[in-house]
């Protein structure tokens, strides 16, 4: 029998960031991180060029989560709800048990331990309420921190895709890493409890 993936998004508690559903009073947020040519420097597709385009893809956002396309949290301060960042997962096989990990960070918040934090408390939502056993992520070879963090997490790399992506009339290449669920118990799970 075919699982099906809820179209309802829960809430994701951390210690000082949450993982929400976005919802249209988060274009502002939207526009700030996903404009920032910084942080879309190895994204798949260009910054945004203007507020309509954030609202735009926000609204696309919601859809494709309301379809059970795909499942993209707000990172929020727990302090105040505001959204900081996105974590998503994509591609989701709930069948085979795999999905696709993506996610960024506004500038400002970079080098604090957030993403690490965010990613943990999905990574465990991912294993423990999906029941996935395997999650990817392609992260182009350039992005050190982004590396780091993805092993930090027990990600492990899997290969190297050369230019896989075209983005802004640049060619990326990519390095493909996966994290097993069993991987995950031993040391991704210990360390997002302590």
């Amino acid at each position: 029998m075919e699982r099906m993936l809820s179209n309802i998004l829960p809430k994701i508690e951390g210690h000082t960031v949450h993982l929400r559903p976005l919802t249209p009073a988060d274009a502002e947020s939207i526009y700030a991180i996903f404009s920032d040519p910084q942080v879309m420097r190895y994204w798949s597709t260009p910054p945004l060029p203007d507020m309509a385009a954030a609202e735009s893809l926000l609204t696309e956002i919601i859809n494709d989560v309301a379809q059970g396309r795909m499942m993209k949290w707000g990172i929020a301060r727990t302090e105040d709800d505001f959204v900081i960042g996105t974590a998503t997962l994509f591609h989701i096989d709930l069948d085979n048990g795999r999905a696709e990990l993506g996610y960024a960070l506004a500038r400002e918040h970079w080098g604090r331990g957030v993403m690490s934090e965010a990613l943990q408390s999905l990574l465990e939502y991912a294993f423990e309420v999906l029941l996935l056993r395997r999650l990817e992520a392609d992260v182009d070879p350039r992005n050190s921190a982004s590396i780091r963090t993805l092993e930090r997490l027990g990600f492990q790399r899997e290969g190297f895709l050369r230019e896989r992506w075209h983005v802004a009339g640049e060619i990326q290449d990519a390095l493909f890493y996966g994290l097993l669920k069993r991987e995950w118990e031993k040391i991704g799970a210990v360390g997002s409890r302590q």
